[in-house]
């Protein structure tokens, strides 16, 4: 039976598709604070030993039973399941109905680093709306470059916070206005937010109760499985779902062709760098993707 090959030396059979599901030939993985947080057995349904990654792009290799609206060499990104890990690998089995075809202009790398983003917390969740304000925090990483270029592209003001490295980035990206977490206290400048996206947590999260409106809502994406609480009763805090849907990514697909929103900056492994990649990650000193070149 063919294999997968792992490191340390851990084969595991090909994956199989299920009813329902493609198997696709990964060619790039894109790696989440999640993914480090699962290899730390931070989740209770952590399983060892545990092949992890989320999100992915590549070609599919094996069509199920049932599956009508893929075929064979389809290029193809998206997110595993709620639940499943398995995208740092040579070959993975998703169910089709979650993933969408790969925007013909944009490479796997790029792909995997925009399957995960922050779609659903700004248009679903926080619905935020044209001439709005919003504070981004941590406006140089993945998910919230995505989310600074996307709260433009809606018409809101966009306020974000980042390092002083990178500044141009993140003006670059549309933001309004920049400011320094290492030079500055963000509660102390920023006032009146319709809407906080957070991708920090921690004391960050807490403290972005204090720049919201009264009737101001606030998403959060590092607070874990359950938005913190507000330390007052006149705000609304969110928990945004991770859309893993077909029309999540196709939205995000039709953003990119639009050239309304472009991938962000890609910082570049190889497979067998994963934990180089991780210890980057972990830090969380570092501008857009990490992604895992696995062919």
């Amino acid at each position: 039976m063919p294999v997968k090959r792992l490191q340390r030396g851990i084969d595991l059979p090909d994956p199989v598709a299920a009813p329902g599901e493609v198997v696709i030939d990964v060619v790039a993985a894109s790696v989440n604070a999640a993914d480090w947080k699962a290899r730390a057995g931070q989740y209770a349904q952590s399983k060892f030993p545990l092949v992890l990654g989320r999100d992915f792009s590549g070609v599919v290799s094996t069509v199920g039973s049932g599956v009508e609206d893929l075929k064979k060499s389809d290029s193809v990104f998206g997110v595993c399941e709620a639940g499943q890990e398995g995208a740092y690998a040579e070959k993975v089995a998703v169910k089709a109905a979650i993933i969408a075809k790969k925007p013909h202009g944009l490479s796997h790398v790029n792909a995997a680093a925009v399957a995960l983003t922050g779609l659903t917390a700004i248009e679903e969740t926080l619905k935020l709306r044209a001439g709005e304000t919003i504070l981004i925090q941590g406006g140089a990483g993945g998910v919230a470059s995505f989310a600074v270029q996307l709260a433009k592209h809606i018409g809101a003001r966009v306020i974000t916070t980042t390092s002083a490295a990178n500044r141009d980035y993140v003006r670059d990206l549309g933001a309004d206005e920049i400011i320094d977490y290492n030079a500055q206290d963000f509660t102390k400048v920023v006032t009146g937010c319709d809407a906080v996206f957070d991708t920090v947590g921690g004391d960050v999260a807490q403290k972005s109760f204090a720049v919201l409106k009264p009737g101001g809502r606030a998403a959060f994406i590092a607070s874990g499985a359950q938005a913190p609480k507000p330390n007052r009763n006149d705000v609304i805090s969110l928990r945004p779902a991770v859309g893993r849907s077909r029309q999540s990514l196709e939205r995000i697909a039709e953003l990119l062709e639009a050239r309304a929103i472009r991938p962000p900056e890609v910082k570049l492994y190889r497979l067998s760098e994963a934990a180089d990649a991780h210890r980057l990650s972990e830090s969380r000193h570092f501008r857009g993707k990490l992604v895992l070149q696995v062919r």
